[in-house]
């Protein structure tokens, strides 16, 4: 009875253990018969018709199977990735190198193309470099036989990255190949144990599962050389042939294995079924493409099922590829839309450096605009292969040709950049003679000259802008601050004024509002006009008081629903109504407000303009809502300005009070 016990059990097991090896033998054999090839287009699918083949029959010796089959590789899995389409021409030198550093960050195996690209616009942009080198080479004189190129700074690092791109590539090519070679000796290894398995005496348990742990190991091994790929897999499914002809499985144990096959298919379909409604018509082709190779690795089902269910899995994964293929002729047509926006631009370009700028505005202006067309340019996608080099150089070329007219443009204005800065240096030596003065109201009148001499005077080269503003500026800072110390030592009120403003702080937090605006409004007004009339306090409570105090106004105005618009003219009506008709303070008030007010409005025209160099795609859309943003809000402030200006105009003009003494510009208050 154990024995009995023992040998049913025996017969379980080698059913459950031969199952898999026999899907395994089988899916091999009917690969050809019962599906398409591994496809690299989605025509393959579509076109392929189903065989039929014995289920029972054990895999021919000269049967190879198809080297896509076999090799489901880190290299496969590297061809199958899609890398994005990136469009470098509009790229420098600076931006190429900067992109093929970010790469090179990434996996080396997923970067091929986009390094390719990078590189060849590289040689483009470098090439033009060389060729303004060497033009300036001989515009100096020298000699052309002589010329000796060289490469800068930025090409020897994108060499240097691109070598670094090289050599990491050969390295993991030389890795994957002695993994393949690794791979080889092992598979071998595995049919020389199946070779001995064949003609072994064992049981057909212990056959069974000595087979199966073959199976798996055979499985576990990565990919081996390519050249060596049929050969190992004829030899190998000739002894599995060979195995499964010596066991003599009967034919339920196929039909188990067959309807569980069958199992294993339908639920491919149903997968391939949901794929047709994927959002991501990519990942959608890219998941069909898993599918049919677990198809492939999936053995015959009953005869009865094979067309239908073949049929099932065809239907669902030509309507996947159709959707792929559809996709692809989109993005051709969104290609040629973006090629007539892009020839748009080409036109406007082209017009915009038809004429001469007669002035340095009127070059940075136009410089503006083609940064902006230049912008737009970079919003739109790429167009067909075909056009993109030719339509990018006739683009380039109107820029180019501007900014190399702006360039000589800028080298005449040299020479006056070199005489004004002579003439700022020679301000700078008297506004530091300035400085060490004690007459206070003479100085400051002769330093305001200055200032306004400063102004005057024409720009001066970059390079040294900076640095002779600040040094004109130290010495006016240096003494309005002699100045400004001077009169705090006759300010010993200043305590006193601090407490008078704590307590209107105080009484303006505690203040209960009622429901009249009007009346809201005039104590908002009385407290404010409170606070101006208090004189100075330290300087160091100087800020933390103005700012409590504006914070305690801000929450009033938000409880009384007091618009900021109506509260900022509210504040500056007061401010000035309480400037003590200082006519000075009041004209360089208003003469800053118009200044404010006539470069809004350019901005805006400016902004207005560029919005008719959109076109109606829609990356261009998302530029143009922005310029309409700005256009609103810098409207909202011309606004504001403009009521500011006319309460200046309507405040009476009084004569300033005459003093021995100018207050000091820089009080704390």
């Amino acid at each position: 009875m154990e024995e009995l016990n023992e040998m049913n059990n025996s017969a379980e097991q080698a059913e459950q253990n031969v199952n898999q090896p026999l899907a395994d033998e089988k899916a091999a054999v009917n690969n050809h018969a019962e599906e398409p090839t591994a496809p690299t287009t989605t025509e393959n699918v579509e076109t392929a018709q189903p065989e039929t083949t014995p289920v029972n029959e054990a895999p021919a010796a000269e049967e190879a199977m198809p080297e896509a089959e076999n090799n489901e590789s880190a290299e496969a899995k590297e061809e199958a990735f899609v890398e994005p389409e990136v469009d470098y021409s509009g790229c420098t030198r600076e931006e190429l190198v900067s992109r093929l550093h970010d790469l090179l960050l990434g996996e080396i195996t997923q970067i091929k193309n986009r390094v390719a690209s990078i590189r060849n616009a590289f040689n483009a942009a470098n090439a033009e470099v060389r060729k303004a080198a060497f033009d300036q080479f001989i515009a100096e004189g020298g000699n052309k036989d002589e010329y000796e190129p060289k490469d800068d700074a930025v090409a020897e690092t994108f060499r240097t990255l691109y070598n670094e791109y090289r050599e990491r590539r050969q390295k993991h090519q030389e890795e994957v190949d002695a993994r393949k070679q690794e791979n080889l000796r092992k598979k071998q290894e595995i049919i020389e144990e199946l070779r001995q398995l064949v003609s072994s005496e064992e049981t057909i348990k212990k056959s069974y599962d000595d087979f199966n742990a073959l199976q798996e190991r055979w499985k576990a091994i990565g990919d081996v050389p390519r050249e060596n790929v049929n050969d190992l897999w004829q030899t190998y499914h000739l002894y599995v042939g060979q195995f499964f002809e010596k066991v003599k499985i009967n034919r339920e144990l196929k039909m188990l294995d067959m309807k569980k096959n069958l199992e294993q298919k339908i639920q491919l379909c149903e997968r391939a079924e949901e794929l047709i409604v994927e959002p991501s018509i990519i990942k959608a082709f890219k998941d069909m493409q898993s599918l049919r190779e677990q198809w492939r690795e999936i053995g015959p089902v009953p005869t009865e099922h094979n067309d239908e269910i073949w049929a099932r899995f065809c239907n669902a994964t030509n309507q996947v590829s159709a959707r792929h293929r559809e996709h692809f002729e989109q993005r051709r047509s969104e290609m040629e839309k973006n090629l007539l926006a892009k020839q748009a631009l080409v036109e406007q370009a082209a017009q915009l450096t038809a004429q001469e700028p007669t002035s340095t505005r009127q070059w940075d202006d136009t410089s503006s605009q083609l940064d902006e067309l230049l912008k737009v340019w970079k919003t739109i996608g790429p167009v067909p292969r075909e056009h993109n080099e030719t339509i990018w150089n006739t683009f380039k070329s109107s820029i180019d040709n501007f900014y190399n007219r702006k360039r000589e443009y800028f080298g005449r204005v040299k020479d006056e950049q070199t005489e004004n800065y002579n003439k700022k240096i020679d301000l700078c030596l008297q506004a530091e003679a300035i400085a060490k003065r004690d007459d206070w109201r003479k100085a400051t009148d002769e330093l305001l000259q200055l200032q306004a001499e400063w102004k005057a005077i024409g720009p001066v080269a970059k390079r040294n802008s900076e640095k002779i503003w600040q040094r004109f500026r130290g010495a006016c800072d240096e003494f309005f601050a002699r100045k400004t110390q001077y009169y705090n030592t006759l300010r010993a009120d200043e305590n006193e004024n601090l407490a008078k403003k704590e307590a209107i702080l105080t009484q303006l937090k505690e203040y209960q509002f009622g429901e009249d605006k009007e009346e809201n409004l005039r104590v908002i007004k009385d407290f404010q006009r409170q606070w101006m009339e208090i004189g100075f306090v330290p300087v160091d409570q100087k800020e933390r008081l103005r700012n409590e105090f504006r914070k305690v106004l801000d929450s009033h105005f938000e409880n009384l629903k007091i618009s900021a618009r109506m509260a900022e003219e509210n504040a500056f009506r007061e401010r000035i109504r309480n400037n003590g008709g200082d006519r000075r303070s009041t004209n360089g008030e208003r003469n800053q407000l118009m200044d404010r007010i006539e470069k809004l409005r350019n901005d805006i025209n400016v902004w207005e303009n560029n919005l008719g160099f959109l076109s109606n795609s829609k990356q261009a859309d998302l530029l143009k809502n922005e310029f309409e943003k700005k256009v609103q809000n810098a409207r909202q402030q011309l606004a504001l300005l403009e009521a500011k200006l006319r309460i200046l105009n309507e405040t009476p003009k009084e004569e300033a009070p005459k003093s021995d003494e100018a207050a000091p510009e820089t009080g704390n208050e």
